[in-house]
């Protein structure tokens, strides 16, 4: 009876093991998807803010060159401000087309691996 039940040991401590690595690799698998992840989002926050602060910056000298041109800075800022709530409302209508899809494949890449080509 010992030696059938040695095989059957062996093979349970194998799966062990092998359950063991495979948790250790999606561990590793979601450690660097969520460094790689947070730091994507981390550089595009700061892209966002000086870009925030550049847009700012070019629709106030906007504001004066525009407001000096026909003589009032109220009327230079409401046409700027329409300005930008059209590219607002553009931005808005394309979103799905513009975001969704890229950031689905993007963690969809970094979560599960893909070819040089992007396909999963």
């Amino acid at each position: 009876m010992g030696e059938f039940s040695k095989p059957a040991e062996e093979l349970a401590s194998e799966a062990r093991e092998y359950v063991d690595l495979k948790v250790d690799e999606i561990k590793l698998r979601t450690a660097k998807g969520l460094s790689v992840s947070v730091a994507k989002l981390l550089g595009m926050v700061l892209i966002l803010g000086v870009l925030s602060s550049l847009l700012l910056v070019l629709s106030f000298g906007c504001i004066l060159l525009f407001g000096e041109a026909i003589g009032s800075y109220g009327w230079a800022a409401l046409a700027v401000a329409g300005l930008l709530a059209v590219v607002l409302a553009v931005l808005i209508v394309l979103k799905d087309k513009l975001f969704s899809g890229s950031f689905v494949q993007l963690f969809v890449k970094l979560f599960f691996g893909g070819d040089e080509d992007g396909k999963v």
